[in-house]
């Protein structure tokens, strides 16, 4: 059968996944958004699920995707795999859910590091970023054994330079600008100081693994 790009379509009984057979796309239903069909080839239709069909999608299948580099909101199935359907949502409600999958779920394509900056996003009370920020203060108050060492990677202005090394002894507070933000000493004097323009001066301690997540998670929130 012949498809058009935006018909609606449901995958047909017993279809596996054919990157994880694992999993079973009976009834999977969604937009047909790409055809292919080349010389002596089986036709094939590039599917972008509907929003019912991401919401009720296995978590493990959307977590084992991310992990693996793998878009879950696609699929590339032969055509007679798929057969016709009445539409049961709109474009909108699509983004809708799978910009929200994304914040729970986009983070575990990093590997070891994304995986600990999705536990923490997923643990604040909302994805709004100043829930998260409190989320990470929280973390790392639990987390990261005080005090460490530190040095100074970026600063523009004011007392201190790129280079110093300073004394972190705990968190100050959480800023909506600057993130979270730790006392520190240099010498006798102290500073407070962004977490996230310092690195922990010993690189393969828990505390350096947990500081430079945070610093990721600041970096590309």
């Amino acid at each position: 059968m012949k498809y058009k790009i935006g018909q609606s379509v449901k995958v047909k009984q017993g279809v596996q996944c054919p990157d994880d057979p694992d999993f079973d796309l009976s009834e999977w239903q969604g937009r047909v958004f790409e055809i292919i069909e080349e010389d002596n080839e089986e036709p094939t239709v590039g599917v972008k699920w509907d929003s019912i069909t991401l919401n009720n999608m296995p978590k493990l299948y959307i977590g084992k995707s991310e992990r693996e580099n793998l878009d879950w909101s696609v699929i590339y199935l032969y055509a007679y795999e798929v057969e016709l359907t009445q539409p049961r949502d709109s474009e909108l409600d699509v983004n809708k859910i799978r910009d929200e999958l994304e914040k729970r779920f986009g983070w575990l394509s990093m590997g070891e590091e994304g995986e600990l900056i999705q536990s923490v996003v997923n643990s604040a009370e909302s994805f709004d970023e100043l829930d998260v920020m409190k989320a990470w203060e929280n973390h790392l108050e639990k987390k990261v054994q005080f005090p460490f060492e530190t040095v100074v990677e970026y600063q523009s202005r004011g007392p201190l330079n790129q280079g110093d090394l300073l004394k972190v002894f705990g968190i100050e507070l959480t800023d909506d600008l600057y993130g979270v933000i730790v006392a520190c000493r240099k010498g006798r004097k102290r500073y407070d100081f962004p977490l996230v323009d310092l690195k922990v001066v010993e690189e393969n301690s828990e505390n350096a693994k947990k500081v430079q997540a945070y610093c990721t998670w600041f970096a590309n929130r």
